[in-house]
């Protein structure tokens, strides 16, 4: 089957200076799977990568424990199309909509980072 490409959207300069980023110029992003609903996972978007997101179609975070921009499987093969892209009404945190290519989205081999659920006694 072949994955559709991500979509790319046209954003100026006066709709990313509403993006409330923090203190350290970040921004949490939520990354959603568009066909199930399903939240895959959470990672953090300064103004570059998000700007390279909505231009290339293709998920860009910043890793603040690497210090380094990471576009989503680019090692792992595990790629991310966004098909629709959304900021919440205090403009503080971002939703995509993604065709998750690949195993899933969670570095442990998980489809979702979300799988351990709270009274699971899991480490």
């Amino acid at each position: 089957m072949e994955i559709e490409k991500g979509k790319s959207f046209t954003v100026d300069d006066e709709e990313i200076s509403r993006i409330g980023f923090n203190s350290e110029g970040l921004i949490p992003a939520i990354v959603q799977e568009q066909s199930s609903g399903k939240v895959l996972m959470m990672a953090w978007m300064n103004e570059e990568s998000l700007r390279e997101t909505l231009s290339t179609g293709r998920t860009w975070f910043w890793s603040r424990s690497r210090q380094e921009y990471w576009c989503k499987g680019e090692t792992s093969g595990d790629r991310q199309f966004v098909q629709e892209a959304f900021y919440d009404c205090d403009h503080d945190t971002l939703l995509f909509l993604v065709i998750q290519e690949g195993k899933g989205a969670c570095h442990t081999g998980e489809f979702t980072c979300f799988f351990t659920p709270f009274g699971s006694n899991e480490n």
